[in-house]
């Protein structure tokens, strides 16, 4: 090449951190948007069910969906899944105790599974009392961590989304957005934290499972390149 000649810059490519950066973010929007979508769906379903045997009583005002339900119920269920879902793959990575216990996803649908029977049993078994039913309940949700999760980190993380969810649904009563019919635990039936376990445990497989995908995907990309 001759002095004096400069070779023409070429369209400036991005670097593989900012690309890394970039393909991460936009899993990690999707795999959001899933768990979302995902947690509304439960959410009609389930309080569909909460609603038909008269456990929870809404104003006649409010009910505005073709599932029976508050308008804001599913939306509020369904970002709480999507924060829940995210959250606990960042928690293992951040402990370093990646979760590798019954990870494929016919686990995970077992895990939906007993999820929703643990509901349904809360609005549909009848018991003598409500302690023996708090119990039972109690019993089943530590056998479905116990059962697909089996993690500290997923243990501490289920106590305290119940804890949280408990305090304000006891909010929400108190102020009158809806009510419990036959309350024992305070302004809520006393069941309520073990259902809220036990979902934080299955939202928390559902991420998990939904971000170990994410990993395969990009590995396999990476190795085709």
């Amino acid at each position: 090449m001759a002095e004096g000649e400069t070779e023409s810059p070429g369209p400036k490519k991005c670097g593989p951190y900012i690309s890394s950066v970039t393909s991460q973010s936009v899993n990690l929007v999707i795999r959001g948007v899933v768990l979302f979508f995902i947690g509304v769906f439960l959410a009609l379903v389930l309080n569909l069910l909460q609603i038909q045997r008269n456990v929870t009583l809404f104003p006649p005002d409010v009910i505005a969906s073709i599932f029976s339900s508050a308008w804001w119920v599913p939306p509020c269920c369904g970002t709480a899944s999507a924060v829940i879902g995210l959250l606990y793959p960042c928690i293992d990575r951040h402990l370093g105790e990646p979760h590798k216990f019954k990870r494929e996803w016919s686990s995970v649908m077992r895990c939906v599974a007993v999820f929703v029977g643990i509901n349904h049993a809360s609005a549909k078994v009848d018991f003598d009392n409500n302690i023996q039913l708090s119990l039972t309940l109690a019993a089943l949700s530590i056998g479905l961590w116990w059962t697909f999760d089996r993690s500290r980190s997923g243990f501490g993380l289920g106590v305290g989304i119940a804890f949280l969810a408990t305090v304000v649904t006891q909010l929400l009563v108190y102020n009158g957005v809806y009510q419990y019919t036959s309350p024992d635990f305070l302004y809520v039936r006393s069941w309520l934290p073990c259902i809220f376990f036990a979902g934080g445990i299955t939202m928390g497989n559902i991420g998990r499972q939904l971000a170990m995908y994410e990993c395969k995907v990009i590995a396999e990309k990476s190795h085709q390149e």
